[in-house]
């Protein structure tokens, strides 16, 4: 952000709010950062999906026995995935969006975001194309390999009846020909048979445990990974609608007129109620709305930062205090803008992508594993490390996204911890446990008070599941 702030990215984002004003380039700041957080966050629960299903997939062929050890690396390699996807494709959509806002300024910005908003909702339905095929040929495999199954276990039934009726008839045919005698003689041999059949037993039951739990495991990670599908295609839209307008006025030369913000904010409110009147309120559907008012946050910030200048030169005027020239006066104006936006445009998207990870990280904490927390804390530090060590090959817009995508990790182990601390059975261990969060975020963003926003986010997110 500092980076940003100075030098000639700074003058490009005020050459935009020249262009456009300093309302059309807060909402277009705003929706490309929010655009950029979401799909970041939803690439990589989707890879991390993708290769939980993989390995479960070849655990149910055979390729694996159920161990602990299988169970950490379906983790460690999920985890894995999800921190690569999202710090990727964090990075790559920050490189776009600095080569668009310096080649093309807003406009090139602006048509890059409506592009990336029609191409999702493709992306979408390419995906659900080829999941239903992949869930086709699942199914006919299932089918086959449960009908192979059901005929192994008929045939290992029979052996087994036929075995333990020769093992009667040996009993019986012993007992009349020795008498009584022969039972102490033969209870060791008989009783080694009898656990056997036992032990074989156990291990069908077991065999049979695992397959269940596996299915579920695979029937519960496809309808989030379609649920999240869903919200990377619709969720930007009301954010990429809000920008397309007030950019639009902007370009036609009303960007200063006070009834474009109306209309923003007449924009918002209607998109708001539609989504929330809709009869069934989905995830995209919220995050729609957060995103949206995001947007609007975004763009007063920035207006009234250019408002502020305006301000303090009118109160000079009216003390008989000397004015600055009314260029200089706007040139101000434009600096501020221009630092507002990218400011609360990293401060939003920062929170946005801790919400979105701490709706991930809040049902692991509960329901897998505490060590969920320390695994995406643990990521988000080799994260920090290899864009510091990388972050040269990637550009200033690089590395912020790649960074976005190191807050989604860390919002996956805040929502962990939220829902650790909740789950202790004293207040003791609650109190802790927030008191680290605290003293996490605050060190980590600087000791910077704004920072502690992020951990009510991270109890709302983490505690609500919107599924």
């Amino acid at each position: 952000m500092s980076e940003l702030m100075t030098g000639p990215h700074l003058k490009i984002v005020m050459a935009d709010v020249r262009e456009v004003g300093p309302l059309g380039v807060g909402t277009l700041l705003g929706a490309t950062a929010l655009t950029t957080a979401m799909a970041s966050a939803v690439t990589g629960v989707t890879l991390a999906a993708l290769v939980a299903l993989t390995l479960l997939r070849m655990k149910g062929q055979g390729h694996g026995n159920g161990s602990c050890k299988d169970g950490a690396l379906l983790w460690v390699s999920s985890g894995l995935a999800a921190a690569v996807g999202a710090t990727a494709s964090g990075g790559l959509l920050g490189l776009v969006a600095e080569m668009l806002s310096q080649h093309c300024g807003a406009v090139g910005l602006l048509s890059g975001l409506v592009v990336f908003a029609l191409l999702k909702p493709l992306l979408r339905v390419a995906l659900r194309v080829g999941a239903e095929q992949d869930c086709c040929g699942l199914l006919e495999q299932s089918v086959e390999a449960r009908q192979r199954e059901e005929r192994h276990q008929e045939a290992l039934e029979g052996v087994q009846r036929q075995r333990v009726t020769v093992e009667m008839e040996q009993r019986i045919t012993v007992l009349e020909e020795e008498g009584g005698a022969a039972e102490e003689r033969h209870r060791p041999s008989w009783e080694a048979q009898w656990r056997e059949r036992k032990e074989a037993q156990r291990e069908e039951r077991d065999r049979l445990e695992l397959e269940t739990e596996r299915r579920s495991a695979n029937e519960h990670i496809t309808k989030m990974m379609s649920k999240y599908v869903d919200f990377l295609a619709f969720s930007g839209i009301p954010m990429t609608v809000t920008a397309t307008v007030t950019t639009g006025f902007g370009l036609f030369g009303f960007g200063e007129y006070r009834f474009v913000f109306v209309v923003l904010l007449g924009l918002v409110l209607l998109m708001t109620f539609l989504l929330m009147r809709a009869t069934q309120l989905r995830f995209w559907m919220f995050a729609g709305c957060m995103g949206v008012f995001a947007t609007f946050a975004i763009a007063v910030l920035t207006v009234h930062a250019g408002q502020e200048v305006a301000g303090a030169s009118a109160r000079m005027r009216a003390a008989g205090q000397t004015v600055p020239p009314r260029e200089s006066v706007i040139g101000n104006m434009s600096q501020r803008s221009a630092l507002e936006a990218i400011a609360a445009g990293f401060f939003v998207a920062k929170l946005c992508q801790v919400a979105i990870g701490a709706t991930v990280g809040g049902p692991l904490g509960r329901q897998v594993d505490r060590k969920v927390a320390v695994g995406a804390a643990g990521a988000t530090a080799a994260i920090l490390g290899l864009v510091q060590a990388l972050g040269g090959a990637f550009g200033v817009g690089g590395r912020a996204g790649a960074l976005l995508g190191a807050v989604g990790a860390a919002g996956v182990s805040l929502g962990s911890a939220a829902a650790i601390a909740v789950g202790w059975s004293t207040w003791a261990g609650t109190v802790a446990t927030t008191t680290g969060m605290v003293i996490g975020a605050l060190a980590t963003g600087k000791w910077d008070v704004p920072n502690l926003i992020q951990v009510p986010v991270a109890y709302m997110f983490a505690m609500n599941s919107p599924f």
